[in-house]
């Protein structure tokens, strides 16, 4: 008879397969890249206040840690240890690096859209829940300031994403758009 192939056979989902649902985290990504598009487009922005950061600055953050969630969650995909530790992404020198590798506001929004869709496509259907539930040691800093520095579930760092961190950048680029002018 020959080798003759069998068919793939998927399996259906149980509780170990299912995915982590990344409606929310699209969205979140997003309305912070129409934000930036937004500020992009504008014809007059604000300065920053000292100490914050500009649009590109504001991007590169962002990729970087979109960067550090993706190879967090790869890590736990592929049965190693890792942990999640956000202090490169607020490195001064690292971000400037992103900015000028990257080249320009256009292309790091582009950048920051694909790792999104990326980790969207990683976290929704490449990963079980007994992976989303993997606890993962993680430093977490704002400012200078220590916010967490205990396990987390990967898919609390998902969770993360979603309701704090990318909300809050899509705000701080809004923040600098000069606010309307009352007619």
């Amino acid at each position: 008879m020959g080798n003759v192939p069998r068919p793939l056979l998927i399996p259906h989902p149980t509780k170990d397969t299912l995915m982590l649902d990344t409606t929310a985290l699209r969205a979140a990504y997003r309305a912070l890249l129409d934000a930036a598009a937004t500020v992009a487009d504008a014809p007059h922005r604000l300065t920053p206040p000292a100490g914050e950061w500009n649009a590109d600055q504001i991007l590169a953050h962002v990729s970087l840690l979109t960067a550090t969630t993706i190879a967090t969650a790869s890590a736990v995909a592929a049965g190693r240890h890792t942990s999640y530790d956000n202090r490169l992404s607020l490195d001064t020198w690292t971000i400037a690096n992103v900015i000028a590798l990257t080249g320009d506001n256009t292309a790091l929004r582009e950048r920051v859209r694909q790792q999104g869709e990326a980790l969207c496509a990683l976290g929704g259907a490449g990963l079980t829940d007994r992976e989303l539930d993997t606890l993962v040691p993680t430093r977490l800093l704002s400012a200078h300031t220590l916010l967490l520095d205990q396990p987390l579930a990967l898919r609390d760092l998902f969770g993360g994403l979603t309701d704090s961190e990318l909300p809050g950048h899509t705000d701080q680029l809004l923040a600098l758009l000069p606010a309307p002018v009352a007619a």
